[in-house]
């Protein structure tokens, strides 16, 4: 019988009585508009899977040729045999996607933050400057360094500025922020930022996991949303989420490549992806450059959920983009409303403290491209019901 630790059932009891612990749905079928979760058929709307490639017929079918092809794995890092030329493919596809010059991908967006962001700063003589709604994974690469730290408050311009003049002496001053902020579907002002950081010297660095395939022409991202293609240092993005496969992105400059795959030791230290995994990677990407429609779907989809809830009278926050809040304000009500729209027959998240202040719990929604109008007719009558069952509308 494995040991067992008195401490880990106490914290664990502790998570219970505030109702902050995590019991993820069982997902029993692909990752679809409809699928089957806890052995019921459901609508998802808590995926990120924005644009529905998960199961795009050229992106299976490419991973399963390369599988039958190369195997199963590369059997290595990609530092020492382990690149081989499906990932280099891969990587050209996103560069071309982009408009940089190159790109190197990582195991996931979250190692890309934690392995890039140390190499980037030395020591106290650098400072990192950040925006305090930033994602879990940059807090954890920033962490990793011995750089200053300085936080302005969220989309703050005067505050961005401030904290430039504060440290006009760094050696180093490197901004950090989210392009979409994963819980409020809000976007950074990247154009103003840019102005910021050439005027003082410093370097950018966007994680653009959520506004990959998003925003921009065509789904190509924040930077390419505000036209500062070869002006952002580091830009981030996701396979797992509108690209529908998984793995982490990083793209700029042929410098930046270099410099990231010599000295970022979660890229170094990692198997490199499978070959079936790379290949759907080129094939998303490529789908994406080529069949416009899914971002288009993606947006008439977005725009008539977040026309037709305001109009029911909810409270969406500030989002532009596709991921939508229906503001709950306490965790209680959120938890309500989830349950609610689960006897409805949708799926969507909860999102309560500490992951949100204490007064700002929320249902986050994630809209797709792969939403049919009459799956729409049926969240917006669920919630509907749900709204006025939990007495938010």
């Amino acid at each position: 019988m494995a040991r067992e630790h008195q401490w880990m059932a106490e914290r664990y009891k502790e998570l219970v009585a505030g109702g902050l612990n995590w019991e993820p749905p069982t997902l029993e079928s692909a990752s679809e508009p409809e699928c089957t979760v806890d052995g019921e058929r459901m609508i998802m709307l808590s995926a990120n899977n924005y644009l529905n490639l998960t199961t795009h017929p050229k992106v299976k079918d490419a991973m399963v040729k390369a599988t039958k092809k190369y195997g199963a794995g590369s059997g290595s890092v990609r530092a020492i045999s382990g690149t081989m030329d499906i990932h280099l493919a891969a990587e050209k596809a996103v560069a071309k996607f982009k408009g940089v010059e190159a790109s190197l991908i990582y195991s996931a967006g979250y190692t890309a933050n934690v392995g890039l962001i140390p190499t980037l700063v030395q020591g106290k003589q650098d400072v990192i400057i950040s925006d305090e709604l930033n994602h879990g994974s940059i807090i954890d690469g920033v962490r990793l360094t011995k750089a200053q730290r300085a936080v302005y408050p969220h989309n703050d311009m005067s505050g961005l500025e401030i904290a430039l003049k504060s440290h006009s002496d760094a050696e180093r001053k490197l901004i950090i922020t989210d392009g979409v902020f994963s819980m409020d579907g809000d976007i950074c002002p990247l154009d103003e930022i840019t102005e910021l950081a050439e005027q003082h010297n410093a370097m950018i660095f966007v994680d653009d996991c959520h506004g990959e395939g998003v925003l921009g022409q065509g789904g190509a991202g924040i930077v390419d949303h505000f036209g500062l293609q070869g002006r952002v240092d580091f830009e981030i993005g996701s396979f797992s989420k509108a690209l529908g496969v998984q793995g982490g992105i990083v793209a700029g400059s042929e410098q930046m490549r270099t410099h990231a795959l010599n000295h970022s030791r979660s890229w170094l230290l990692s198997g490199s992806q499978p070959p079936g995994v790379a290949a759907a990677q080129k094939a998303a990407v490529e789908v994406l450059m080529t069949e416009p429609e899914h971002h288009a779907r993606l947006w008439d989809n977005t725009n008539r959920f977040r026309a037709e809830m305001e109009s029911l009278g909810f409270d969406l926050g500030h989002s532009t983009t596709p991921i939508i809040p229906v503001m709950c304000g306490e965790s209680r009500t959120a938890k309500e409303l989830v349950s609610a729209l689960r006897s409805e027959g949708i799926v969507a998240g909860a999102i309560v403290f500490p992951m949100v202040a204490r007064d700002a719990a929320r249902v986050r929604n994630q809209l797709s491209a792969g939403l049919s109008i009459a799956q729409l007719d049926a969240i917006l009558s669920g919630y509907e019901l749900a709204g006025r069952k939990v007495g938010l509308i």
